[in-house]
């Protein structure tokens, strides 16, 4: 075989593997997020603490979480009851499961209207620029001049009325309305970093070539936004919503610490450590709810480590 072919081949062989090795932004981040350990530690954690909430539900009826024995308070953890029981006897271990669901789901959902508040004002501040943008900021600023606890415990004193929102029934299980409540309290009273995030990556955005030249074929505001503005401002939002869960269960846990979370007789894991306050000898009444608060907390920072470094468009693991 002569030179030149063997030059061919290896060109030809070069060729093919570049496009064997091609692969898209997401599938080269996905790969990123599978190689970070810790990211991989975190996702352990949280699919236990998910694992230990809906299969907890499965195997222990919801009434005995509400079922009290005053003859049985404060007793030590044991074969019958292995997380102990509370002040008025009712079974930590049930408890701590149910309590775990309302705690992951306030967290979640709270995390949701933060991310639509703090993305919308983001995308609208970042893209109309000007007065729209200065007003927009400053109230961000303003309302981080402001401790969130502080704010989310003067709208719970104001909304958070038992005469004005009654608890409910859903799923045959009653919620105590303070639930709904301290959702839209913390979701609203977060937004204000995710959207100074949002406002600063479509403010690098909209002055690429691809938004121009949408705007130079006639394309409206509305489809530069969602079709182009949007989409790349993704990766900063899935990372900021992983840590928005954390600080939504624990902002729910100082709440129930201070007696001003979740009502009962819906358990949280704040609330069943509030109770827990005047009993901190009885280690084991706070000690599991605290352990799962921190096993929680844990894995969706470790995760969003692992994301912020997967998405990363210089990182070159």
């Amino acid at each position: 075989m002569s030179t030149v072919d063997n030059a061919r081949r290896i060109a030809s062989l070069n060729t093919e593997q570049t496009y064997v090795k091609g692969e898209s932004n997401l599938a080269r981040s996905m790969r990123r997020l599978r190689r970070h350990r810790m990211a991989l530690v975190g996702a352990g954690l949280l699919l236990l603490v998910i694992l230990y909430v809906v299969i907890g539900s499965l195997a222990i009826p919801e009434a005995i979480s509400i079922f009290n024995d005053t003859s049985r308070r404060l007793q030590a953890p044991s074969s019958e009851h292995p997380f102990g029981t509370d002040v008025i006897g009712r079974d930590l271990l049930a408890r701590t499961v149910y309590g775990g669901q309302v705690s992951l789901f306030v967290g979640v959902t709270a995390m949701l209207v933060q991310m639509f508040v703090g993305t919308v004002i983001g995308l609208v501040a970042g893209f109309l620029g000007g007065v729209v943008d200065v007003l927009l900021m400053r109230l961000a600023e303003a309302m981080l001049s402001i401790p969130q606890l502080f704010l989310a415990l003067i709208a719970l004193r104001v909304f958070a009325n038992p005469a004005t929102f009654p608890d409910f029934q859903f799923l045959g299980r009653t919620f105590s309305s303070t639930m709904i409540v301290i959702v839209f309290v913390i979701g609203l009273t977060s937004w204000m970093r995710v959207s100074r995030i949002v406002r600063s990556v479509v403010l690098a955005i909209k002055e690429q070539e691809f938004v121009t030249a949408a705007r130079s074929i006639g394309a409206r505001d509305a489809g530069i936004v969602f079709r182009h503005v949007l989409p790349n401002c993704l990766a900063p939002i899935i990372v900021s919503a992983t840590l928005g869960v954390a600080s939504a269960i624990l902002l729910e846990a100082y709440l129930g610490f201070l007696g001003l979370g979740v009502r009962a007789p819906t358990p949280t894991w704040g609330n069943i450590m509030g109770e827990a306050y005047s009993y901190i000898d009885q280690w084991y009444y706070w000690f599991f709810p605290a352990l799962f608060i921190m096993l929680t907390t844990l894995g969706i920072n470790f995760l969003g480590d692992g994301l912020r470094d997967a998405f990363d468009p210089r990182s070159l693991r």
